[in-house]
């Protein structure tokens, strides 16, 4: 697959994972918080942070009755009118430069995913590298267009989306001129469970939509994300807070710093062992086959006399005839007169 380059960060299955933190509204309506979310997440090596720009009236209107309230008892939102919800939510449009200026300190790519076209033309201003389209959002065409019309690289949630759905919404993305597409795998459920992950449909994903896969992980703790590498995935979004004890609007679903830290480090070593497909000692392990078993001869024997399962033996190191011969010298006799630990050879018999 083509690679994609996101602020000079090369995205592909010949580099690295690419790692995520989404900060959601895990900031608690405070700037400062969020900004130590930032720093966290920069210590704990994620490539980039992502926020989500909207308001609470770009997002639902304001009522709380029937369907604008949350009534599914399971959820973690539960008793929440959906504008309640987004307005304790949002990232406040003003934070963002601030956020963003904070990211590129440390080095770390700072990008949003927008709700809506205003949000479009606000994250334009402040120049981001990428967009990111949500699970909810990717049946919005008119939002993709507007997306993909700056031509920048759009990373697409497909939590829900059926094939169909998301043929169109790639087709749109392409016929607006953009090209540089990944799609993350996501279930949109919060929190996700393993069983429910599905993650085998990255490699289809892949070859059905012929650009890169990754993945949108609200399963709690790093093991999906560590095998959707193994099945391809070459970015792995996960929802991050400094501690889940501080209540934040996604905490329940969302890593801590040390867990970052899992993440980022075993994601590389998965990706690191894919390797390519190969047979036969590696050059690391070409010094091992020493310890190989092969036939040798382990007691003294004299010219004349026949080799038997009392004076051959496999054993280690490797220095001598595979095992597989030991048979053929069985009732043999010897040339020449041999010393206990010599390798056994075809020399050694007429």
């Amino acid at each position: 697959m083509e690679i994609i380059e996101i602020a000079g960060r090369k995205i592909g299955q010949k580099f690295k994972p690419f790692i995520i933190a989404e900060m959601s509204g895990n900031h608690n309506q405070s700037l400062e918080h969020a900004l130590a979310i930032v720093d966290a997440a920069a210590k704990s090596g994620a490539d980039a942070l992502k926020i989500q720009t909207y308001t609470a009236d770009t997002m639902t209107i304001n009522l709380r009755k029937n369907e604008f309230l949350i009534s599914n008892k399971e959820s973690l939102w539960h008793g929440y009118s959906l504008h309640d919800l987004y307005q304790k939510a949002h990232t406040p449009w003003e934070w963002h430069e601030a956020i963003f200026q904070r990211c590129k300190k440390h080095g770390m790519i700072a990008f949003s995913t927008p709700f809506d076209e205003t949000a479009v033309d606000f994250l334009e201003t402040l120049n981001v590298p990428c967009y990111k389209i949500a699970s909810f959002e990717n049946i919005d065409l008119p939002l993709i267009r507007k997306v993909a019309a700056t031509g920048k690289p759009i990373i697409i949630s497909t939590g829900m989306a059926t094939i169909a759905e998301l043929d169109e919404t790639v087709s749109t993305v392409r016929k607006s001129g953009c090209n540089n597409i990944i799609l993350l795998k996501c279930t949109s459920s919060y929190p996700a469970s393993p069983e429910n992950s599905n993650i085998l449909t990255i490699a289809h994903m892949r070859d059905l939509f012929q650009c890169q896969i990754g993945l949108s992980d609200h399963t709690l703790g790093i093991g999906v994300a560590v095998a959707s590498i193994t099945l391809g995935a070459t970015i792995i979004e996960k929802h991050f807070t400094l501690s889940r004890s501080d209540g934040g609007i996604d905490a329940a679903f969302s890593l801590e710093p040390a867990e970052m830290q899992s993440l980022v480090i075993e994601t590389e070593r998965a990706w690191k062992a894919l390797g390519c497909i190969y047979y036969g000692a590696t050059e690391k392990e070409k010094s091992s086959l020493i310890f190989r078993r092969s036939v040798y001869v382990v007691e003294d024997i004299k010219q004349g006399e026949i080799f038997s399962n009392t004076n051959l033996r496999a054993i280690r190191p490797g220095l001598g005839m595979p095992p597989k011969y030991l048979e053929q010298f069985l009732g043999k006799k010897v040339n020449q007169d041999i010393k206990k630990g010599t390798p056994l050879s075809w020399e050694l018999i007429s």
